[in-house]
Parts: C-alpha cells; sequence; structure tokens
C-alpha cells in the first residue's frame, strides 16, 4: 500500500480499494492472531500500556529501587545460606550490607525498605551450626 491517494477521489473509496484488493491477493490470510480476540481487551485501559505489554512479552520486570534492595537482601540472605564456606557467607553479607548501609544514608526511591544490616558473625554461626546438623 505505498502508492499515494489518486486527487479526486474520496479517502475513504480508496483506502477501501486498497483494503479489497490486498485482501483479494491473500495478505491477510494467516496472519498471526487471526481468529484470536484481541490482547488486553478485558483489562482496564492504562496510559502506559504498551510499556507493560513490552515488559510482559520480554519478560521484563521493574521494582522501585527500595523495593529492588529488599528483593537483593533476600536473595542474599538465601545465596548465604547455601554459601560452600564461611568466606563466601561473609562476603555475601558483607556486599549487602554495604548496598544497605549506603541506602541508610540515601533513602532510595520508593516505599520504606526498612532494612538493617545483617549481623554477619551471627549468621556464619547460624550457617555452621545448620551445617553441623547435616
Amino acid at each position: 500500500m505505498t502508492e499515494r491517494k489518486p486527487p479526486g477521489v474520496s479517502f475513504e473509496s480508496w483506502a477501501d480499494r486498497q483494503i479489497r484488493e490486498a485482501e483479494e491477493r491473500g495478505e491477510f490470510a494467516n496472519l498471526p492472531g487471526a481468529g484470536k480476540p484481541l490482547p488486553g481487551l478485558d483489562k482496564p485501559y492504562t496510559e502506559q500500556w504498551w510499556v507493560e505489554r513490552k515488559m510482559r512479552d520480554e519478560n521484563l520486570t521493574y521494582l522501585p529501587p527500595s523495593l529492588a534492595l529488599r528483593k537483593e537482601a533476600q536473595e542474599a540472605r538465601e545465596r548465604a545460606a547455601q554459601a560452600r564456606s564461611e568466606a563466601e557467607v561473609r562476603s555475601i553479607l558483607t556486599e549487602i550490607n554495604a548496598k544497605i548501609d549506603e541506602a541508610i544514608r540515601h533513602p532510595l526511591e520508593g516505599p520504606p525498605h526498612r532494612l538493617v544490616p545483617f549481623d554477619v558473625e551471627s549468621a556464619v554461626r547460624e550457617w555452621r551450626s545448620d551445617r553441623s546438623r547435616r
């Protein structure tokens, strides 16, 4: 549909002719999603619908920085519990503690993170105890 609308022809009839000719050539046959409802019609309209769709299609996520730090702290706790050595436990928790300290000094955007630095020595004792029970 690259040709221009000829002068003197109404836009509607020109567009209708373009669609009819493309349909006759089979250009609308077997399009992806043919016969399926349009996605998201049952959801309320939001101005950022295309961002939400792109994130869903590409399996992306976004958290405000304060919530991302909470998630990172939880993941650090889990990694520390699975660590292979005391040194690894200390390294993991020291790294996240530095980020938590920074967030306490300079609050992040988003809801309050309510995090306090991990007690590294207590975590090491817990890790040791957990290892001895296995």
